[in-house]
């Protein structure tokens, strides 16, 4: 073994006697740059992930409820007022609506579904209260609930816990030292604050970002570590799609090894933390997306996304059956969990 390997070999024997993963550390894997070197990252983030979550693969889905016409500047965002895309603007769907996207979705393998809507926020709405009525019937379904409405308040928390939501969806997007890159709208304690008050709340946090968009290896590092102190239960892992119109519609494309390097080096640093793959990921994964579970990911996004499309789930069941993986049962769980 060359001494990289020996070293990769080491820290992975750490972390599974329960030692952390420095972030210093962590930028350092990040500057590996030979594919043999990358390869056996991978496999040690693939040990870890098997230690501590087991094999089982989770897949969620979404519905985007309510599209377009969004008052924020998030300079990646095909949803953006400020922006002229191609992105479908329509007003909140009927009940109806997002129920049967859910089943269609938990058919299609999906353990858990969220309802998402586009703009800062929907509280203090009637829109808000047609979301409560479709989440409450949803988790009749038998799936686990989960939101992404923006911005909340504790009273409405409360109420989304109420109707059974056990998870709330709410990107950090990127690093605390990126963020003003990206977005002029809003802070990032803003979003912050939405991590801590649900917790306090009793509800799980499912919270993530976009790699890819312009920020260095190290602010990807240094979003893994916010997450980190912030306890999120769930980490989703986006790659930047560059979409027409927005100001980062001409940001190159990550390199599928890059993504690989990057999943492997946040499961080293989140070895209890779900992580799962969501948009992005056929754009610039392509043919090497069944490695994102032997990179450490337990989970993944699927069926379509905001605005753009996914891939048919059935092809990403057979990656997880060819990769002699199981999937997550809801019933041999707890919910929730």
């Amino acid at each position: 073994m060359t001494d990289i390997h020996l070293q990769l070999e080491e820290t992975t024997r750490r972390i599974l006697a329960g030692e952390h993963l420095s972030p210093d550390d962590a930028v350092r894997l990040t500057n590996l740059r030979e594919p043999t070197e990358i390869f056996h990252l991978m496999a040690c983030a693939n040990r870890v992930r098997g230690a501590f979550l087991g094999d089982r693969i989770e897949f969620c889905a979404i519905v985007n409820a309510k599209s377009g016409r969004c008052s924020e500047d998030c300079s990646f965002c095909a949803q953006s007022s400020h922006y002229n895309t191609s992105a479908p603007t329509y007003p909140l769907m009927d009940v109806d609506a997002m129920v049967e996207a859910a089943v269609k979705a938990r058919a299609a393998g999906a353990l858990r579904f969220s309802i998402v809507t586009s703009g800062k926020g929907v509280i203090r709405s009637r829109d808000f209260d047609t979301i409560l009525e479709a989440l409450s019937r949803i988790r009749q379904e038998g799936l686990l609930c989960c939101a992404s409405l923006g911005l909340l308040d504790r009273e409405a928390a409360r109420a989304l816990k109420q109707v059974g939501v056990c998870r709330y969806h709410h990107n950090l997007e990127t690093s605390g030292s990126f963020f003003p890159n990206i977005c002029t709208t809003h802070d990032y304690e803003q979003r912050v604050k939405v991590l801590d008050l649900c917790r306090e709340e009793g509800i799980e946090v499912c919270s993530g970002g976009i790699i890819g968009l312009g920020e260095s290896p190290a602010q990807r590092v240094e979003l893994a570590v916010t997450l980190l102190e912030h306890e999120v239960d769930s980490f989703p892992v986006n790659i930047l799609n560059a979409i027409a119109g927005t100001p980062l519609e001409h940001q190159a494309s990550m390199p599928p090894l890059e993504i690989l390097k990057t999943l492997s080096v946040f499961r080293l640093l989140m070895p209890h933390t779900e992580i799962r793959t969501c948009g992005g990921r056929e754009t610039n994964l392509r043919g090497l997306q069944p490695l994102m579970f032997t990179a450490g990911c337990n989970g993944t996004m699927i069926g379509n996304y905001l605005t753009t499309q996914g891939r048919s789930p059935q092809h990403d069941v057979q990656d997880v059956l060819d990769l002699g993986l199981t999937f997550r049962n809801k019933g041999r769980e707890r919910e929730g969990s």
